[in-house]
């Protein structure tokens, strides 16, 4: 198929409004509006078809409340690790949608999947991981592309998020999400609002 200039404007749209999203709406998400995100990482490239990807939706209000004090646990020693000043604009920081958002996807990476028979991971196994983030990174474009937000909590203990979720020997955290129809619709990024760090160009060397 060959795309026409309006398919690549309406990509740069999406990739433009991709939001990091903290605010969620509580209205849960049907079946029909979650089947185009799975359908998404589907189609998303892996090493050798490796799909190393493994995905639980995570509605058990007892695994929430652990990941929820576990994130709290995370974030007060990052927050102790800054100075007095910085600290003060770190807590002010909404940093996770746990309390609200109606979905919870923990996506872990299988280190040493069958699927693909190791092809191209030989030299460089990290590509298994790197798999992993182009399905969430398709995941998260196509969510936004069908009007739901994504945001990525990153403040947890991968090796205590195994423990939450007692996962197979082989499973390596990769991404935690908080999924949901976001509050509000802003094209300004909150680290941007909040005056913590503005977006700088890409440089590309030549050499």
């Amino acid at each position: 198929m060959e795309f026409a200039e309006q398919h690549a404007e309406l990509l740069k749209d999406v990739l433009r409004w991709r939001r990091d999203t903290r605010h969620f709406r509580p209205d849960p998400l049907t079946d029909e509006q979650l089947a185009p995100l799975r359908e998404a990482m589907d189609l998303a490239p892996s090493v050798g078809n490796a799909r190393p990807w493994r995905v639980l939706r995570v509605t058990d209000p007892t695994l929430r409340a652990k990941v929820r004090a576990e994130f709290e646990r995370c974030n007060a020693a990052a927050a102790a690790a800054y100075g007095t000043q910085d600290r003060a604009e770190y807590m002010r920081l909404k940093l996770a949608g746990l309390d609200v958002a109606p979905e919870h996807l923990a996506i872990f990476t299988a280190v040493d999947p069958t699927a693909g028979r190791g092809l191209g991971r030989r030299t460089m196994p990290e590509t298994l991981r790197q798999s992993t983030a182009m399905a969430i990174y398709s995941l998260w474009l196509t969510a936004r592309a069908h009007n739901i937000g994504v945001g990525m909590v990153s403040i947890l203990d991968p090796e205590r998020v195994e423990e939450i979720f007692d996962t197979p020997e082989g499973w390596e955290f990769s991404a935690y999400l908080c999924v949901g129809l976001p509050e509000f619709k802003d094209d300004t990024p909150l680290l941007h609002r909040a005056g913590w760090q503005e977006n700088s160009e890409t440089e590309w060397e030549t050499r």
